[in-house]
């Protein structure tokens, strides 16, 4: 019996067949779907030690995203006890996070300072009064709280202020749509990007810049995606793009637990 078949026994020896099977297609697209306990994040960090153990891949060459900061750790601890530190060169983290990471390496090509601040909730809402104010748009007549959700919603749908302004059909579009560019521009003004801006312009910068494209493509060449069903249509665009070159995506989900 070869090294490999070794490792793999026991690296796949407390899965069953499902299971196994989904470890170890790792060429090519893939979609898990899995119910709740059917061990979907075993299945995870043992398809990733079992890329880098058995096959060979480089753990630099894994992305895994995400939904909390929690889960990114408690998987890395995971693969960690699976094959020891090499799990930590693993990139491993939510889809905000990433594009954070990435805005900062590569943000300069689309224009963005690499010293850019992340607004919170808290931030984001005291934009919205003050543009509102600058506009002399009533709070008591339009939420400032209502307005800041119409525009993340449309930025999850990779909708720009121009889109936006194109498409109004109401008086509250209308509100919206003259909020949202002035919105915007202070937040560059600032040096901020809010968490939506995070994966607008990281789809932004792997659409635009060829060498941040190239570079990203030919590192992560395998991408895992846990909690499928939350991805909305711009993370779905991202790791799309990301996944284009080597076309090695892999996502978990479960359709009757999506938020």
């Amino acid at each position: 019996m070869s090294q490999a078949q070794t490792t793999d026994s026991g690296l796949l020896a407390a899965l069953n067949a499902e299971q196994r099977r989904a470890v170890t297609t790792v060429e090519g697209p893939l979609l898990i779907v899995a119910g709740p306990g059917s061990g979907k994040t075993r299945v995870l960090t043992v398809r990733i030690a079992h890329l880098i153990q058995d096959r060979g891949v480089a753990p630099w060459n894994i992305l895994a995203l995400t939904f909390t900061n929690k889960a990114a750790r408690e998987m890395k601890e995971r693969i960690e006890t699976l094959i020891g530190e090499r799990a930590r060169w693993v990139t491993m983290g939510t889809f905000h996070s990433f594009s954070a990471r990435v805005l900062r390496q590569y943000g300069g090509e689309i224009g963005i300072d690499s010293n850019f601040v992340i607004y919170d909730t808290s931030d984001q809402n005291g934009v919205i009064k003050a543009v509102m104010d600058e506009l002399d748009i009533s709070p008591r007549q339009f939420n400032p709280r209502s307005i800041l959700a119409t525009i993340s919603g449309s930025k999850s749908k990779n909708i720009d202020p121009e889109t936006y302004e194109r498409t109004v059909g109401s008086y509250w579009e209308e509100i919206v749509s003259r909020v949202y560019p002035k919105y915007q521009d202070t937040l560059r003004r600032r040096n901020a990007l809010d968490f939506d801006d995070l994966l607008t312009e990281a789809l932004k910068l792997i659409r635009s810049s060829d060498r941040a494209r190239e570079a990203m493509q030919e590192r992560y060449q395998y991408v895992l995606v846990d909690e499928y069903q939350d991805t909305n249509h711009l993370q779905y665009l991202l790791v799309n793009e990301l996944s284009r070159e080597h076309r090695n995506l892999c996502v978990v989900g479960d359709p009757d637990q999506s938020i």
